[in-house]
């Protein structure tokens, strides 16, 4: 659960902070950044054949929400720093990935 969710929020900060490059407004960063979190989140599923509906769940799509609306605030001319943040970010990404696609292995030979 934990590692789902560090994924569906680093994959809605990504979306949103490429939502704030493209200079769209507050409704374009959250649709983008709902968008790549839960579409990413439904394709892991898929991959790792689990159940798509673990994603949506309260806490989840409150956590992202909560994250999209602290973005809102972040100040436009730090978007230059966007290069950065992005890397990182989508290494989180990867990474969280990579460590449910071992979890699940695991369960799957024990």
């Amino acid at each position: 659960m934990t590692w789902t969710v560090i994924h569906i929020i680093a994959y809605a900060i990504s979306g949103a902070f490429v939502a704030l490059q493209a200079k769209y407004s507050f409704i374009g960063i959250f649709v983008l950044g709902l968008t790549t979190s839960y579409g990413g989140s439904i394709i892991r599923n898929i991959v790792l054949d689990i159940l798509v509906s673990n994603i949506w769940e309260r806490q989840t799509l409150l956590v992202v929400l909560v994250t999209l609306t602290t973005i809102l605030f972040v100040k436009r001319s730090w978007i230059h720093h966007w290069n950065r943040l992005g890397y990182f970010f989508d290494s989180i990404d990867l990474v969280s990935f990579g460590i449910q696609g071992g979890l699940l292995a695991q369960s799957l030979i024990m």
